[in-house]
């Protein structure tokens, strides 16, 4: 996708965060890649120094980097951008390197590293890297630590990693609009011991929440408790990636949360526990299962897990209304009520009227219900046995025998063994008695019944 080859030129060690000026300077600045695809990327992996097992990034990508000396180099751009939340709405964000969030950072504990940041914005910005040690002077606060970047400025950051683990970027100046903008990204440190809790493979993405009326394309950045778009790395169901996964693997997934909420992430299938937060890693001895856990506000959490249950498991956050698109909150519950002759008569007063149905919302999954331009469906998607229903933070884990080792492809629907499917009986009759192994119980129990396990 992105060359690391081409990075030229030397950088001088500052003592904090300061501008760099100047066509010397300029000129010893690295490239900074850019990219606006919606698709995770293939992973980099490392052509020198210690061993590691890179992330992946769930809808994005690992910013590459020049070896400098000893020195390891990344370049930023802060810049408006446009990112799709999924097909059929895009959104005016701001970001780094073409997209929102940005670019995962990836390094190794004990590399010294050299961030170079553009800002192309309409006014300044800073940087602050979230929960790593470092220099006072490198820790990106606006008016407190160094002075803001004003448009058209770059500054260089330098520090040494000195402890391994998860952590993130974004800006502490005029947080409060650009965080809800999109200005975000996430910093994985590895151990420098290639053998320390090393997994097959490794998932990352940072959580953001977005209020955006319906038929526009721009966030309310004063908003602070009513969000209707809840995003993993600035995409919603069906735009998020799948997850796909090898039988037996070792897997760990990494979140943030710069949202304005808790988030408790759920999988489905498997149990799993909390590795790591963002001031390192979890002892073993501390550690305890789970199949839910909890992402405060501000913080990250790690989990591992060994997939040794295949199939197609879903993969959410447990607050329902996350797991939707565009949601209303003054919906009016009319379930029992019978509008049949109703509706029809308030449509002729206001055409785009859409009532919630007598029996639930699960007909608005199914059904093409118009909707303004640039506007998503609030329950979306399709799978094998029909519709979702789903929206926001929502994908599926697909664990699958016999995949390649760094295969990040969809593998497609899961073909579940027979006799493995939920099935429909007759009101008045049970299930005959079955014997034990798959292969034994049936497929379906009523006659001329088409529900049958695959």
């Amino acid at each position: 996708m992105i060359s690391r080859r081409g990075f030229l030129g030397t950088a001088a060690v500052l003592a904090s965060a300061t501008a760099v000026s100047g066509r010397v300077q300029a000129a010893s600045i690295p490239e900074a890649p850019s990219t606006k695809t919606t698709t995770m990327q293939p992973p980099i992996f490392p052509t020198s120094g210690p061993d590691y097992q890179p992330v992946v990034t769930l809808n994005g990508w690992t910013l590459p980097w020049r070896m400098n000396g000893d020195w390891k180099e990344f370049h930023l751009v802060a810049e408006p951008v446009v990112r799709e939340f999924a097909p059929g709405m895009k959104v005016n964000l701001w970001g780094y390197n073409g997209q929102a969030p940005g670019p995962t950072i990836e390094a190794v504990e004990g590399d010294k590293v050299r961030i170079f940041v553009t800002n192309k914005l309409p006014e300044h910005t800073t940087v602050h890297w979230h929960g790593i040690l470092l220099p006072n002077g490198m820790d990106g606060v606006g008016g407190v630590t160094q002075p803001h970047i004003k448009p058209g400025q770059t500054f260089v950051y330098e520090f040494e990693l000195r402890k391994s683990g998860t952590f993130m970027y974004h800006p502490h100046s005029d947080e409060m609009v650009q965080m809800a903008m999109g200005m975000m990204g996430m910093f994985v440190v590895h151990p420098r011991d290639a053998k320390f809790r090393r997994v097959d493979r490794d998932f990352v993405f940072i959580m953001s929440a977005y209020l955006i009326d319906p038929g526009t394309s721009l966030p309310k950045v004063a908003e602070m408790t009513d969000f209707n778009m809840w995003t993993w790395n600035s995409r919603v169901f069906p735009g998020i990636d799948p997850m796909p996964v090898r039988l037996g693997d070792r897997v760990r997934v990494r979140m943030g949360n710069l949202t304005m909420t808790n988030h408790p992430i759920h999988l489905h299938g498997h149990h799993f526990a909390v590795s790591c937060t963002d001031a390192g890693w979890v002892p073993e001895s501390a550690q305890w299962p789970e199949s839910t856990t909890d992402v405060p506000v501000g913080t990250i959490r790690g989990f591992d897990m060994v997939a040794d249950n295949p199939g197609d498991w879903a993969f959410h956050c447990h607050k329902t209304h996350h797991a939707m698109n565009a949601m209303g909150h003054n919906i009016r519950n009319f379930i029992g009520v019978e509008k049949r002759d109703l509706a029809p008569r308030v449509r002729k007063l206001v055409p785009d009227y859409m009532p919630m149905g007598s029996a639930g919302m699960a007909d608005m999954g199914a059904m093409e219900m118009p909707m303004p331009d640039n506007t998503l469906p609030m329950m979306t998607g399709f799978g094998q046995f029909g519709p979702i229903e789903m929206g926001g933070m929502f994908t599926v884990m697909k664990i699958r025998e016999g995949l390649a080792a760094n295969d990040y492809k969809d593998p497609g629907d899961y073909k579940n063994p027979q006799g493995t499917v939920a099935y429909e009986v007759a009101n008045s009759s049970a299930p005959a008695p079955r014997r034990s192994g798959p292969a034994a119980q049936p497929n379906a129990v009523k006659p001329g019944n088409n529900h049958k396990g695959h």
